[in-house]
């Protein structure tokens, strides 16, 4: 009987491992960290991605009560909640275009209440709902599970600590929130200042002329009718930037 007590608590300390990592993963990834996806179904889907992935490694048996296993508990929960972060930047992205863009064409009073990411306007919203799509539809939620996979080969347990070049790799990547959004947003901006570079010089030669009453519906409707002539390319940089973020998770969980 201690022989069988003390192989489940052997058993337990090595399960432990994985599941910190890739419950710390589901806590922050796109999709799965949505409240729609409430904490019991995180956790069977916690337990049931890492009891798949038990049987592939050789995992060491720490004590998680001991100053070693305390740190490396810190250490499997930094490394799952970052590789979530690292995707949550593209989502970051698409909150900033679409708040450029409804800055430009003047809806940026036209907020809604996101649970997720809080009160957005309405084209950063749709363009949220997009990128989710694409994420789903580019199967990036299977190449998230074969990353999270690779990741204990690159970064075993017991073996690897976050060091300074991880974390200086992910600040160097957060800039591509702001890279990403400029990207799907120019095309609708730049053709909105010159319509108001337009608007500004018949305001000019016909001073009488209420700027307001024919500026504001003028910019609303020509910002619509680009958005969706610039559908296809907005699309093509979600996607782009999905596939980046799984590069840069990648080289991030690589060798420090």
């Amino acid at each position: 009987m201690n022989l069988l007590a003390a192989d489940i608590i052997e058993r337990f300390y090595s399960f432990l491992w994985p599941m910190l990592r890739v419950s710390a993963l589901l806590m922050t990834a796109p999709l799965f960290s949505q409240n729609a996806v409430n904490v019991r179904i995180r956790v069977l889907l916690g337990l049931t991605l890492t009891w798949m992935i038990y049987p592939l490694h050789d995992w060491p048996t720490l004590d998680p009560v001991s100053g070693a296993g305390l740190l490396e508990v810190f250490n499997q929960i930094f490394i799952g909640a970052s590789m979530g972060l690292v995707l949550q930047i593209v989502v970051a992205a698409m909150v900033v275009a679409g708040q450029s863009i409804s800055a430009s064409m003047g809806l940026s009073m036209a907020n809604m209440m996101d649970p997720n990411v809080g009160n957005v306007p309405v084209i950063a919203q749709l363009l949220l709902i997009m990128s989710t799509l694409i994420f789903v539809g580019s199967g990036g939620h299977a190449i998230l599970m074969g990353l999270v996979l690779e990741s204990f080969h690159v970064l075993p347990i017991g073996e690897s600590l976050l060091d300074q070049n991880h974390w200086g790799r992910m600040v160097t990547w957060s800039s591509m929130m702001f890279v990403g959004a400029v990207l799907m947003a120019l095309p609708v901006m730049v053709t909105l200042l010159f319509i108001n570079v337009g608007l500004g010089v018949v305001t000019k030669a016909a001073p009488s002329l209420n700027i307001f009453a024919v500026g504001f519906p003028a910019m609303v409707l020509a910002g619509l009718i680009i958005l969706v002539l610039s559908m296809g390319s907005i699309g093509g940089r979600m996607e782009w930037l999905w596939m980046q973020s799984f590069v840069m998770l990648r080289d991030w969980a690589g060798p420090g």
